[in-house]
């Protein structure tokens, strides 16, 4: 009787078990945290709604800081940048409890007046390589910034 029971709690235990790592990479359909004060983001935050990603614009489809992503809030397509994320960063990166975004149109202007969370000094030098002259300017949201880590 006693076998009968432990048979069956061993493998009630191994079937609930996954060995296998976590995902924390930000790829597509993975939920983002808006981090600035646009309407658009409030609005997607206080429903509990958050935007999805569509689409990263890299060669590998897994989003780092810095990198472009096309997001779905709203049933809307917004641009944004990612300024935070979970997933293991290089050396002096920090490493944030939350995937986060702000919100940008095409021409790299954000569509937020502010920014709430601090966000790394490593995308400063991020952001100022790929601006050029005549496309994107990201230096407007490195201006309005309030905290940087």
């Amino acid at each position: 009787m006693f076998k009968n029971i432990l048979n069956n709690v061993k493998t009630n235990l191994t079937r609930g078990f996954h060995t296998t790592s976590c995902l924390n990479e930000v790829r597509l359909l993975s939920r983002l945290r808006v981090v600035d004060n646009s309407e658009i983001g409030k609005r997607a935050m206080a429903e509990g709604k958050p935007p999805k990603i569509i689409c990263v614009y890299n060669k590998q489809r897994v989003g780092y800081i810095g990198d472009r992503v096309l997001v779905a809030i709203k049933g809307q397509k917004k641009k944004g940048i990612l300024v935070g994320l979970k997933q293991k960063q290089k050396v002096k990166v920090p490493k944030f409890d939350s995937n986060n975004v702000v919100l940008i149109d095409d021409n790299g202007t954000p569509l937020g007046t502010r920014i709430h969370v601090p966000i790394p000094t490593i995308l400063r030098t991020i952001l100022k390589e790929r601006t050029h002259a005549k496309g994107a300017d990201y230096t407007k949201l490195l201006g309005i910034a309030t905290k940087f880590v």
